[in-house]
C-alpha cells in the first residue's frame, strides 16, 4: 500500500489556497473598517479576524518543536523476527494447511483400508437358539403298533441272528431345544488379486500422494503470504518514521514562516498555510500509525501469535538483495518441474485411471475360495441330533456373476476415464496460469529494482532541493509555496524508496513462490 502524504499534502495546499482567495474576494467587496497602523514599517497589513463566538477559547497554535523520529520502528531489534520465520511459522499454523494435513490423513487411511484387503477375510459367529418345545409326530404311519428289527446292544457288533424286533414306540429321535453354535470362516477372494486389489492399492497410493502435495502447496502459500504480511508491516513502521519526519519538516517551515512573517518578509496567508500543512502531517501520523498497528495485527494473525507476545523486526528494509538470476524460459521451466499443484493432478489423474482398471473387474465372475469350521451343540450335521458338542469342518470355492454388472462396469468406467480427462484438461490451464505467473513475478522483481534504484536517485535530490528552497526561504529568496513544493517532494521521495525497497522483497518473495523454491519451508524435501 503506497502511502500518498505529498498527494494530502498538495490537495490541502489547494483548498487552503482556494479558501484563502475566496475569503479575499469576498473581503474586498464589503465595506470594511479603518485598518489599523502596522506595528513597525515594513509590515503588510491584514483585515482584521472575522469574529468568532466569544464562548469557544481560541485553538492554540501549533506547536513548532520537533518531534524525534522513532528509528526503533525500522531498526533491527536483538531476537526480532525474519520474514523467513514469520513465513514458517505461518506455514505451520495455518488453518488451510491443517486441513490439509487431516485431509492427507483420511488418504492414508484409505490406503491402509487397500492393503487390508490383501489379507483373506476372517469372520466368527458365536450363535445361541432357544427353539419352542413340542410332541414330534410318529415316524411310520402315525400308529403306535408294529416292530422293527434291531437290537437294543449298541455296544456288540451287528449279528443277524441276534436281531429281534423293537416296539415302534420306542424309536424317537431327541427333541434338543438349546443349540449352540461357533464357527469360523475363511474366504479367499482369488480373482480379486488379480482384476481389483491391486488396482484399488495403487489408486489409493496416488490418492495419497496427491493430498500430500496438496499440503506442501498449502504450507508454501501460506508462508508465501505470511512473508508478504511481514513486509508489509516494516512499510507501515517505516511509514511511521517518514510521516514523523514529515511533520518535523512542516514544523520547521511554521517556524521560518513565523520568523519571516515578524521581520516582514511573509504574510500571514504563508503563516496559516504553514499552520494548515502542520495539521495535516499531524494527521497523517495518526493514519500511519493506524496502518502500523494493523499491520502488526496481521501478522499475528499469519503468525496466530498471542497479544502478549512481543513482535520487533529482525531486519530491516534497506539491507542488500539478493540479485535476479536466471532467464525467463530457465524460470519457466523450474516452476513446471517444482510446482507441487502440477504433481497433485497428476496423481489425482493416475488414481482416477487406476480406479476405471478396478472398475472394468466388475464385468467379471468373482471367484473366491472358503473354508468353515463349526463347533455346535448339537452339529447340525450330526444325525440324529443329540444335545452335545460335535466339530466339523468344510472347505469349498464359488464364483458369482450378475449380467447386469457388465452395464455397471461400463458406466463406472467411462465415469472414471472422464475424470482423469478432465483433470488431464485442468492440468494444463494450471500450467497456462504458472507460465503467466512466473512472467509476472519476473517482470515485477525487475520493476521493483529499477523503482527502487530512481526513488533513491530522486531522494537525494529532493533533499538537495528541500535544503536550497529552505535556505533560499530564510533569506527572503523564495516564496513560502517553493517551500512547499520542495517538502512534498521530499515526502514523496521518501515514501517512494520506503515503497520501492518493501516491493522488491515482495516480488522476490511472489518469485520464489512461483518457481516453487519455498517448498523447504513447508517442509517439503
Amino acid at each position: 500500500m503506497r502511502l500518498g502524504f505529498g498527494r494530502c499534502a498538495v490537495l490541502a495546499l489547494g483548498a487552503m489556497t482556494l479558501t484563502l482567495s475566496g475569503g479575499r474576494q469576498a473581503w474586498a467587496q464589503t465595506p470594511q473598517p479603518a485598518m489599523p497602523s502596522p506595528a513597525r514599517p515594513g509590515t503588510p497589513a491584514l483585515p482584521a479576524p472575522a469574529a468568532g463566538n466569544p464562548a469557544e477559547p481560541p485553538s492554540p497554535p501549533p506547536s513548532t518543536e520537533p518531534t524525534p523520529p522513532p528509528h526503533d520502528l525500522v531498526d533491527v531489534s536483538p531476537g526480532g523476527i525474519t520474514s523467513e520465520q514469520v513465513g514458517a511459522r505461518a506455514a505451520t499454523t495455518s488453518y488451510t494447511a491443517r486441513s490439509g494435513q487431516e485431509t492427507l490423513r483420511g488418504a492414508a487411511a484409505r490406503v491402509d483400508e487397500a492393503w487390508a484387503a490383501f489379507l483373506p477375510r476372517l469372520t466368527g459367529v458365536a450363535r445361541y437358539t432357544r427353539y419352542s418345545d413340542f410332541t414330534p409326530p410318529a415316524i411310520f404311519g402315525g400308529g403306535s403298533g408294529g416292530s422293527l428289527v434291531g437290537t437294543t446292544d449298541t455296544k456288540a457288533p451287528v449279528n443277524p441272528n441276534t436281531l429281534a424286533p423293537i416296539p415302534v414306540s420306542q424309536f424317537t429321535f431327541p427333541l434338543v431345544l438349546d443349540n449352540y453354535l461357533l464357527q469360523a470362516t475363511i474366504t479367499v477372494p482369488i480373482s480379486d488379486y488379480f482384476l481389483r486389489l491391486t488396482q484399488n492399492y495403487s489408486a489409493a497410493t496416488h490418492s495419497e500422494a496427491a493430498a500430500r502435495y496438496d499440503l506442501l502447496a498449502a504450507r508454501a502459500t501460506s508462508a508465501a503470504d505470511g512473508r508478504v504480511t511481514f513486509y508489509s508491516w516494516l512499510r507501515a513502521r517505516g511509514a511511521v518514521v517518514v510521516a514523523i519526519e514529515a511533520l518535523n519538516d512542516q514544523r520547521n517551515h511554521l517556524k521560518l514562516a513565523q520568523d519571516q512573517f515578524n521581520v516582514g518578509q511573509a504574510s500571514r496567508a504563508d503563516v496559516l498555510r504553514a499552520e494548515t500543512n502542520v495539521a495535516s502531517a499531524e494527521l497523517q501520523v495518526t493514519r500511519s500509525q493506524n496502518l502500523a498497528d494493523l499491520t502488526e495485527k496481521q501478522v499475528r494473525i499469519a503468525t496466530h501469535a498471542r497479544d502478549e507476545e512481543r513482535l520487533s523486526p529482525g531486519e530491516k528494509l534497506d539491507g542488500p538483495l539478493a540479485p535476479l538470476q536466471g532467464n525467463l524460459p530457465q524460470l519457466t521451466d523450474e516452476a513446471l518441474s517444482a510446482r507441487l499443484e502440477i504433481k497433485s493432478i497428476d496423481a489425482n489423474a493416475a488414481a482416477a485411471r487406476e480406479q476405471a482398471k478396478a472398475a472394468k473387474a466388475q464385468a467379471w465372475p468373482t471367484v473366491s475360495a472358503f473354508g468353515d469350521g463349526i463347533y455346535a451343540n448339537p452339529n447340525p450335521r450330526v444325525f440324529p441330533a443329540t444335545a452335545k458338542w460335535f466339530p466339523t469342518w468344510d472347505v469349498g470355492a464359488q464364483a458369482i456373476w450378475s449380467p447386469n454388472d457388465l452395464l455397471l462396469a461400463r458406466a463406472n468406467v467411462s465415469d472414471l476415464d472422464a475424470r482423469a480427462a478432465a483433470l488431464d484438461a485442468q492440468k494444463g490451464t494450471l500450467r497456462d496460469s504458472i507460465q503467466l505467473e512466473v512472467v509476472q513475478a519476473w517482470q515485477a522483481v525487475r520493476e521493483a529494482d529499477a523503482s527502487l534504484e530512481s526513488a533513491k536517485r530522486e531522494l537525494a535530490s529532493a533533499g538537495e532541493a528541500y535544503r536550497v528552497a529552505k535556505e533560499l526561504f530564510n533569506n527572503g529568496r523564495a516564496t513560502s509555496t517553493t517551500l512547499t513544493d520542495s517538502e512534498t517532494e521530499l515526502t514523496r521521495s521518501r515514501l517512494d524508496v520506503l515503497n520501492a525497497s518493501a516491493d522488491a522483497r515482495t516480488a522476490r518473495v511472489r518469485l520464489d513462490h512461483a518457481l516453487g523454491r519455498d517448498l523447504s519451508v513447508a517442509g517439503a524435501p
